[in-house]
């Protein structure tokens, strides 16, 4: 079987709560606590996704009481048409639809 880039269910659940807030910047932990993966599954993923053109990633400022730097998230308009898209093909099966309602 072939598989899809970035079709696993792992990606879908990153790619749904991106897509909630698309022009939001999120944070790693945030998207750790919607989605409920691993940090060692989420960020390798964070990564493909944005070597691939679907997100953009920039460092922020540590906003008290973090104390380092932290990289905030958002889908680049590929990236939203590619979520979109995968959401139609899928017709919400098989996605997360984390903070999807309605």
């Amino acid at each position: 079987m072939v598989r899809r880039a970035h079709s696993s269910r792992q990606a879908l659940l990153v790619l749904e709560a991106l897509l909630a807030r698309p022009d939001q910047w999120r944070h790693g932990y945030d998207l750790l606590q919607e989605t409920q993966l691993k940090s060692g599954t989420l960020y390798p993923l964070l990564m493909r996704l944005a070597d691939d053109g679907l997100l953009e990633s920039e460092w922020r400022a540590p906003v008290p009481p973090a104390r380092a730097p932290r990289h905030a998230y958002r889908l680049t308009p590929a990236g939203c048409a590619f979520a979109q898209a995968l959401r139609l093909r899928t017709d919400g099966r098989g996605l997360g639809l984390v903070g999807v309602t309605g």
